[in-house]
């Protein structure tokens, strides 16, 4: 249903003409919401009068803001509602009625203080599509712990396949967990939505950071249900696949992969030693990697040979996967070589932000970048003014 008072002359997206009210905080939830703001969805944004935590979480910034913040809020609008106070409480309230999408990441239980739990907002807004992310889901005790990224990363085994065989554990270099979570959350609601065009009904829809790594972990998790193999630390190393790992050339490192018998056949001949491909210890994937330590110094001897940037070249051009190991800003500049235009430009003349475009691409319906990340309480007069029937929330043309 499109939000009574919102306008819109031109489609922005699959999701154009839906109301999101974003009652969440960090990164799972507010990732979530912009993906769904990128595809249309008009998405409000709620915050404390302390603002988002990640409002503070700097360095780096851009000026004076965080860009972990600019990052994950672009295509919202933020008012500041102290749901304390009764007459922002109301307002709250009035927004979640009007709403088709409100997803939140309080602990679990705590929304219901003020009215804003499913079960009380459902009642007024039974098409409503309340979406909740959890660290350890809605049942004791897990629903009494706080839930964080390293904490679940440390919890669900992800940490101990991280690192090297006989070093500590690592955390994966991104927040990894709540990206999958908000995807996984973001995935729920629009399978939400399809149903409700058929119902007309709403529904809760969960996701837990825990079961989310470990849904995430799949053939990790998969080796321990289904094969009684518990998995282990092997730094960069691929327990199923072999070669799968980075190798030292004459100035660096190049990631070299031979996924199948094709692609073994393939790179043993750019490296000059074919007769490999037919060596019975390591003519089929499963013997590669059974003998890993037999074949890989062979391949590392020969990689030597030549710089990263001219096996790169010579493996890609015979089907051999191969990669640099980039840095950040070598990653993009490549996405950028390679055609893919990973950024867009948000925002107006004096305040314009490069930012990471949404990944996916429609022939119809494409994403759109609409609003720059807001100040706190930026939008707050005027979505006060819509709440209160005084005026419309335009979209931008």
């Amino acid at each position: 249903m499109e939000p009574e008072g919102a306008r819109s002359s031109e489609n922005h997206g699959p999701l154009t003409g839906l109301l999101v009210a974003d009652f969440s905080r960090i990164l799972a939830g507010p990732y979530a919401t912009m993906l769904l703001g990128d595809l249309g969805a008009t998405v409000i944004k709620v915050e404390a009068p302390s603002g988002d935590d990640t409002r503070t979480w700097k360095p780096p910034v851009r000026g004076d803001i965080s860009t972990y913040y600019l990052g994950i809020n672009r295509n919202k609008r933020s008012i500041v509602l102290n749901l304390g106070d009764d007459e922002d409480r109301g307002l709250a309230q009035q927004l979640a009625g009007r709403s088709d999408v409100l997803l939140e990441n309080f602990k679990p239980g705590q929304i219901a203080r003020f009215g804003l739990d499913y079960e009380t907002l459902s009642q007024r807004n039974p098409g409503l599509v309340f979406a909740s992310i959890s660290g350890f889901g809605t049942r004791p005790p897990g629903s009494e712990m706080m839930g964080y990224d390293l904490m679940i990363q440390a919890m669900s085994g992800l940490m101990s396949l991280t690192g090297e065989r006989d070093g500590p554990a690592y955390r994966a270099g991104i927040s990894v967990i709540d990206i999958i979570a908000g995807l996984h959350l973001s995935m729920g609601i629009l399978a939400a939505l399809h149903e409700r065009a058929n119902s007309g009904l709403g529904q809760h829809v969960e996701v837990s950071l825990l079961t989310s790594a470990l849904s995430g972990l799949a053939n990790h998790t998969a080796a321990v249900t289904m094969g009684g193999v518990v998995p282990f630390r092997m730094g960069n190393a691929h327990p199923s696949l072999y070669p799968y790992d980075p190798f030292a050339t004459k100035d660096g490192e190049l990631i070299v992969i031979a996924a199948n018998d094709g692609q073994f056949h393939s790179l043993t001949t750019a490296l000059g030693v074919p007769q490999l491909a037919d060596d019975p210890r390591f003519c089929h994937n499963e013997l590669r990697t059974a003998n890993r330590d037999l074949l890989g110094p062979i391949l590392q001897e020969r990689l030597r040979t030549k710089t990263s940037d001219e096996w790169f070249t010579l493996l890609t051009a015979v089907g051999v996967p191969c990669a640099p190991i980039n840095t950040v800003d070598q990653g993009i500049a490549f996405a950028k070589q390679v055609g893919l235009e990973p950024t867009v430009l948000v925002g107006d003349e004096e305040n314009r932000l490069e930012m990471i475009r949404n990944p996916i691409t429609f022939s119809a319906t494409p994403p759109s970048y609409r609003h720059p990340p807001p100040a706190l309480g930026a939008d707050g007069d005027a979505v006060r003014a819509w709440l209160l029937g005084e005026a419309e929330l335009d979209e931008p043309t």
